[in-house]
């Protein structure tokens, strides 16, 4: 028997006072030691139930400091580039396993609740129970979008499966408090459920965990203006549906199907009104936080409701390119360095290295210049191979790729800048990771878009750093113009070096221009795309 079994075996919480004193001594300062303790009293509360009362409440003790112990200990795998390292697999393991404790307690209460329906406080009851199911598998679902993991089997399944038990008990749209959602606002089991499912067709493996935070946090506040109903009239078929009985959120209706009692249609009309409302004000000067959208800055606030504004209101974004099946294998490179060197077909030089040079250092060179060693040491590079990674095509377009790779190869983090040689061509194209998913298996799916224009290895450098030094030269990319979608030439430099109006040296083909900066272009989490004028 582990030391955990023993710790569990010893203990039992059968009243309120017991279960409260426990919780009083969490270390709270210590994540890792908290969830240990957290684990081992939810593991007691599923194995020694108490009287349905005394685990009602002692779960909703435990709710706020294992919300904030558990997001304490996300952050070692959140915002980490794919595949996940051992170590932070196994974080985020224990933290799945939390939300599923969790959740089978809250199931314990529902199953416990049920006999109770003579009860004059059944409806509360009831409701609460089943939004906290719905509420702990929430997240489970959420977790896995945030750290980009392929949702497991059974997720939506179960989630309908509360929602239809809220329907049969009558406690659909009960009011709840949920003071882990928000203090000022209440909350029902259909809110919990729409804000998963308003979640999940935002394309969330497509966001930042800043963005999907946001979401989160917006769906919440709005899942009220959302209507969920049975389909009664077949002659008004919505065009996306829910199916309770099946492991899928909302999803396009199948007209070869005959519907079962199990549909529901999903009303966003009052939503996309909202939403509208929201940019409305936002232009007119109305901050974020005056809106109650959070501290953000209005610009970012208004591109990610624009984003969100057809999938919220089931508007079908119509695509500028045809996306066609594809077979065959694109390679794709990773890092300034690599793609600098495939793109451009040799290894990047420094043009001016032979002048940083001491009269003892060119001595050397000159006396025991056939000694490798000694090159390297010197700072120059012989030609250098470059490993690279293989990649299945699932389908593309004129302006991207979905790619899958099995085997293990080189991380890869949503926004990052890529180079990409397709299926059916020679040559490397820039793109930016825009779609990132971990399969269960360990496999990757990778979305990626392409960067407008064809792209052109170059050496770039800051001018008047004011203390007579030159600065080196860095790898960057220049695009060449694309007409077909207005397109001016523009520049990719590695993130931090822009800065507005910034004079810099620009050399291609052993031709020099002085350049300066103007606008971005293109964001990433390892690059900028600029705009610039020659001087």
């Amino acid at each position: 028997m582990t030391e955990s079994q023993l710790s569990q075996d010893r203990l039992y919480f059968a009243d309120i006072p017991s279960g409260a004193e426990y919780l009083s001594r969490l270390p709270l300062a210590n994540p890792p030691a908290a969830e240990q303790q957290l684990s081992l009293f939810l593991d007691s509360l599923l194995s020694h139930p108490p009287a349905p009362d005394t685990l009602l409440s002692l779960l909703e003790q435990v709710r706020l400091p294992l919300a904030s112990v558990e997001e304490e200990l996300a952050r070692r795998y959140l915002n980490k580039a794919l595949p996940l390292g051992e170590e932070e697999r196994a974080q985020f393991a224990r933290v799945i396993s939390v939300w599923e404790r969790m959740r089978r307690a809250y199931e314990r209460c529902a199953d416990m609740a049920e006999p109770m329906a003579r009860n004059p406080q059944f409806s509360a009851l009831a409701a609460t129970v089943l939004q906290r199911c719905i509420y702990y598998e929430g997240m489970i679902i959420i977790e896995h979008y945030r750290a980009r993991r392929e949702l497991p089997a059974g997720c939506w399944v179960r989630l309908h499966g509360y929602y239809a038990k809220a329907e049969d008990w009558g406690v659909v749209n009960t009011p709840i408090e949920d003071r882990l959602e928000s203090t000022a606002q209440i909350t029902h089991c259909c809110a919990a459920y729409v804000t998963l499912l308003l979640i999940e067709i935002a394309n969330p493996y497509s966001s930042s965990v800043r963005n999907l935070n946001l979401i989160r946090r917006w769906a919440g506040m709005w899942a009220h203006l959302v209507h969920v109903q049975p389909i009664i009239d077949d002659l008004e078929m919505p065009a996306y549906l829910i199916e309770l009985d099946k492991d899928t959120p909302l999803h396009v209706i199948d007209n070869s199907e005959a519907l079962g009692l199990d549909a529901r249609s999903f009303d966003t009309s009052s939503l996309g009104l909202q939403v509208s409302q929201m940019l409305t004000q936002l232009r007119q000067r109305v901050t974020p936080s005056q809106l109650g959208l959070g501290d953000e800055i209005s610009g970012y606030v208004v591109a990610l409701l624009e984003r969100l504004a057809r999938p919220w209101t089931l508007t079908a974004s119509p695509r500028r390119f045809r996306r066609f099946s594809a077979a065959g294998k694109a390679r794709l490179a990773v890092g300034f360095e690599k793609m600098h060197f495939y793109v451009s077909g040799a290894d990047f030089v420094e043009f001016d290295a032979g002048a940083t040079y001491s009269r003892d250092s060119f001595d050397k060179l000159f006396t025991f210049r056939d000694s490798a060693n000694l090159i390297a040491s010197l700072g120059l590079r012989p030609d250098l191979e470059y490993p690279i990674d293989e990649w299945a095509v699932v389908n593309h377009s004129a302006n991207g790729f979905r790619l899958a790779r099995a085997a293990a190869g080189e991380k890869i983090a949503l926004s990052q800048l890529l180079s990409v040689c397709p299926h059916d061509g020679d040559s490397f194209l820039l793109a930016q990771a825009s779609w990132l998913m971990e399969e269960s298996g360990g496999g990757l799916l990778l979305g990626v878009a392409i960067l407008p224009g064809s792209p052109k290895g170059v050496a770039v450098r800051r001018l008047g750093s004011g203390d007579g030094k030159r600065s080196s030269y860095l790898r960057a990319f220049l695009l060449s113009p694309t007409q077909v979608i207005e397109e001016r030439t523009s520049l990719v430099l590695p993130k931090s070096i822009y800065q507005a109006s910034l004079l810099m040296e620009l050399r291609s083909d052993k031709k020099t221009l002085n350049i300066r900066l103007k606008h971005i272009r293109q964001r990433g989490i390892d690059f900028d795309r600029v705009s610039f004028e020659i001087l």
